[in-house]
């Protein structure tokens, strides 16, 4: 059987379908490397000096890593940095005269300014989040918005916008996620019809402030770095670092277009899942079928002492008969129901009661062929899997997850987080059990529709590699009476940031410090919340963009660069700058586009004799240009629970692309 002849239906298939493309990705990383290592080569006889062409070298191997996903976008930054440490010691095979970076400069990333910034804003949204602040403001919406679309997407787009220019974009895209879906179950209204403007809003709304986005946190740093080289070759064009509302027109002015822009195309170019809408959990399969199409029913059945089941194990039976079992009792006290509880090595003993959700087909079939007894009411799991104690809830899988690129299998997940995975939705397409959804690898954006107890739902909040959708549901209110305590050091902090000379990083850690040492939220939760996975991709980088700068490479890119173009107005170079920024944005992380086009955009600005800070900063806001394809981690946030497919992002976001580059070049050359 040929490739292209491997069977889909079915478990196998899927899995045959799975190792297909597999194979597929990995011979398109071997021609792409093969591409990339021919262009280093040639660039290397290219360029002017051996420094330069091996600086050129690490930029294109950044690019690959980055670009085809060889390893996580993390892995690749700290190999890279790790690299360029060994070129000290390995200078002169390389025939250069020293490394490319100083060894004492190498993990000044983890120090820097931009790192403890970026750390602390995560820990003060963090505080926000456990007071139970977002639910007040999703009630607000409500009361304010009513339930009409016209009034609802700016709203929420705009309290978004808001938000996210003082915490990570991401951060505040999870946020409301679950507000969205509580707002979308009131109303009616498709969660496809309000997740791409908050998640558009929230993307835009990080160029507001120069906290709001992790390019624009680094660009201070990447000037200071620039200026080491322009004291020595251009001392009169040293840059000015930019304050915390020096952006604030220009992010303004993309907000309210993306605003607006919904409001008026938002029928024409919004997709309207109506399978989608947010979800309100339940204990019944009401929702469970309306929403995914799923007939599926939960009933308790009994195992016979001479039924053949007895000795087979529960992934047996589950994997050849298509079901989900979600409670088992075994003998008179084994009950087996949430975290370290069911696992599917557990093995079918006489007597055994379990709780089995499936279609009543299959379910009918698993009883004739092993001689089950079906209940026809729940009995034995009356209290444990009651509307107050257990239902049906969706999660999702955020960017950054520890769980992407394993499977259910893999991560033992009915038995480590008490989830009963039931179906994964994922890329507009709903896969069920029985369809090998516990062998495929998880991607960032997958909607996984579980069964599960209230208590390991709450527990699954307060964990980083899961965004819990489902919002109306029995538990406790986080901690409301912090509310106070965590406003007055998010101001405390905002007030320093404005009025102080107090370097960012400090002022924003006195805040989050506040917020642990007044309780609002604990230390071991504080560390849950920082993304790591951010903090070591931002610090592992900035010594490439160091080396770019002080090696030349950027000052000769920057001239090959005019000498193309030729004479052309300044606003022409600005835009190919916007331009550039946005398609590596594209295809890489967008700190590792500032990092590499930042030293590119000084060079160049002084070359045309323009302002290089105001070309950096250019940068830096043309890396949230993001709308495209879902590649950002907000687009691949909200991809899964509204049902978005790659071609509802080309369509809304291509124009959304064209719409920023416009605006942004406009409001640039106003304002500066």
């Amino acid at each position: 059987m040929t490739p292209t002849e491997v069977p889909a239906e079915g478990p196998i298939g899927a899995v045959k379908q799975a190792a297909l493309e597999l194979w597929q990705n990995q011979r398109k990383k071997v021609i792409a490397g093969a591409i990339f290592a021919l262009v280093a080569i040639l660039a290397g006889f290219a360029v002017p000096t051996t420094q330069i062409a091996w600086v050129t070298a690490f930029l294109l191997l950044t690019v690959y890593l980055f670009a085809f996903e060889v390893v996580g976008v993390d892995v690749a930054a700290v190999t890279v940095m790790v690299l360029l440490g060994l070129t000290d010691l390995l200078a002169p095979v390389m025939g250069l005269e020293k490394g490319l970076v100083p060894t004492k400069d190498l993990f000044n990333g983890f120090a820097s300014n931009a790192v403890i910034s970026i750390i602390a804003v995560m820990i003060i949204g963090a505080g926000l989040d456990k007071t139970g602040l977002m639910s007040k403001v999703a009630a607000f919406i409500l009361k304010v918005g009513g339930s009409t679309e016209a009034r609802i997407i700016p709203i929420i787009s705009g309290t978004v916008g808001f938000i996210s220019s003082f915490m990570q974009n991401v951060g505040a895209a999870a946020l409301f996620l679950p507000v969205v879906s509580r707002i979308s179950a009131r109303t009616g209204l498709p969660m496809s019809r309000l997740l791409m403007p908050m998640g558009f809003c929230a993307i835009l709304g990080g160029t507001v402030t120069m906290v709001g986005s992790s390019p624009l946190i680094l660009l201070n740093d990447l000037i200071l770095t620039s200026n080491k080289a322009l004291a020595v070759t251009n001392p009169d064009k040293v840059m000015e670092t930019w304050s915390l509302f020096s952006v604030t027109p220009v992010g303004l002015a993309l907000v309210t277009t993306g605003i607006i822009y919904f409001v008026l195309a938002g029928r024409f170019v919004l997709p309207t899942n109506t399978q989608t809408s947010g979800n309100t959990a339940t204990s019944t399969m009401e929702y469970f079928a309306n929403t995914y199409g799923i007939d599926y029913v939960l009933n308790e059945v009994v195992v016979p002492p001479t039924s053949p089941m007895i000795g087979k194990l529960l992934d047996d039976i589950e994997v050849e008969h298509k079901v989900r079992v979600i409670a088992a009792l075994r003998g008179t006290d084994d009950l087996r129901i949430g975290p370290g509880g069911l696992a599917r090595d557990i093995g079918i003993e006489a007597n055994t009661i379990m709780g089995v959700l499936a279609s009543p087909e299959n379910l009918k079939a698993l009883a004739k062929a092993y001689g089950l007894k079906i209940r026809k009411d729940l009995e034995t799991f009356t209290e444990s899997l009651a509307a107050t104690k257990a239902g049906i809830g969706e999660v999702v899988i955020p960017p950054g997850s520890r769980l992407v690129g394993k499977s259910a299998r893999d991560v033992w997940m009915r038995k480590t987080y008490g989830i009963s995975l039931v179906a994964l939705h994922r890329g507009g397409a709903t896969l069920r059990e029985g369809e090998g959804i516990r062998d495929m690898a998880l991607q960032a954006g997958d909607t996984l529709v579980v069964h599960t107890t209230w208590d390991a739902l709450a527990r699954l909040e307060k964990d980083p590699d899961f965004v819990v959708v489902t919002s109306e549901y029995p538990h406790e209110e986080l901690r409301p009476q912090k509310v106070g305590w965590a406003l007055l050091f998010f101001s405390i902090a905002l007030f320093m940031v404005l009025f102080t000379d107090l370097r960012l990083s400090v002022a924003l850690l006195a805040g989050a410090m506040g917020m642990v040492l007044s309780g609002v939220i604990k230390i071991e939760e504080a560390y849950r919340a920082v993304s790591w996975k951010t903090v070591f991709l931002l610090a592992s980088l900035i010594p490439l963009g160091l080396a770019v700068e002080t090696s030349g490479t950027a000052a000769y890119i920057a001239n090959q660069t005019l000498a193309m173009l030729g004479d052309v107005p300044v606003w022409m170079l600005q835009t190919v700058i916007a331009i550039l920024a946005t398609f590596f944005t594209l295809v890489m992380s967008n700190v590792g586009a500032t990092v590499l086009l930042v030293p590119l955009a000084v060079n160049i600005a002084i070359g045309a004799g323009a302002d290089p800070a105001v070309f950096a900063l250019t940068v830096a806001l043309a890396t949230s240009n993001s709308f495209l394809i879902p590649t950002h981690q907000v687009n691949a946030l909200i991809m899964g629970p509204a049902g978005y497919r790659v071609p509802d992002f080309m369509k809304a976001g291509g124009i959304m692309t064209i719409l920023f580059i416009v605006v942004l070049m406009v409001m640039m050359n106003l304002v500066f």
